[in-house]
């Protein structure tokens, strides 16, 4: 098995800079079908050690919730943000862009330490990286967590809602968009906005993918010694 050396160029030599459908104000390199990344199989990503590029596509949840924020500037405007198993990096470009104090992007993929700081440098936004599992500590010291495209495994899904409630719990606001995959949590979550957002057929199940954007509030416990927040404003477009 061969080890891409170095990332950036990877990326750069397999992927083509182009404005996201959802939210054309941000650019990022992203796989199409003209890119030589595109068509490789499981067995050819392997042979070339890569896992795979969930980094070089823009789904649906992640374009929604980049969407809201640019929106509803308000939402992290001076704060700090952790944008949560982060690809590549669209939610906190748009963080930034929406004001945030800071971005921090996590993520377990190694390539996305390099796809996200191509994407913030393309659009002229300073983010920072982990590619620590946060699952496995506390919440980090932040004021907003975005999550975006976090519920399409079972296990993942649940140990996902776990955390983020217990972010919830210390009063983190906690933001999530998603195309209601099959593990979307059924309860918990106050609807912000819905959108149709484009995607592709190589990628979803249709050429337009209905997707929300969520506020997940606290546990019963915690929710009765925090403050009430003002509900959202459900949007569509």
């Amino acid at each position: 098995m061969t080890r891409i050396a170095d990332p950036a160029a990877f990326i750069l030599a397999n992927t083509r800079l182009q404005p996201v459908p959802h939210t054309p104000e941000i650019s990022l390199w992203l796989a199409e079908e003209i890119t030589p990344i595109w068509r490789l199989t499981e067995e050819e990503l392997g042979e070339l050690g890569l896992p795979p590029p969930f980094w070089a596509f823009a789904w649906a949840g992640g374009q929604g919730l980049a969407r809201w924020l640019l929106d509803n500037p308000y939402e992290v405007a001076g704060r700090r943000v952790l944008d949560f198993a982060a690809g590549s990096g669209v939610v906190g470009v748009a963080a930034m862009k929406a004001g945030a104090a800071s971005v921090l992007c996590a993520d377990i993929d190694p390539f996305c330490a390099a796809a996200v700081a191509l994407n913030g440098e393309a659009n002229r936004v300073v983010l920072a990286f982990t590619d620590a599992n946060l699952l496995d500590l506390p919440p980090p010291d932040v004021e907003v967590i975005c999550a975006g495209d976090v519920f399409y495994e079972k296990p993942m899904a649940e140990r996902v809602l776990t955390w983020l409630t217990a972010a919830a719990d210390r009063g983190v606001r906690v933001l999530v968009g998603d195309p209601l995959r099959t593990y979307f949590p059924k309860s918990g979550l106050d609807l912000l906005a819905e959108y149709a957002v484009p995607t592709t057929r190589e990628l979803e199940d249709s050429a337009v993918k209905r997707t929300r954007v969520w506020s997940l509030g606290p546990s019963a416990s915690a929710r009765r010694r925090l403050p009430d927040r003002p509900s959202g404003t459900i949007l569509k477009s």
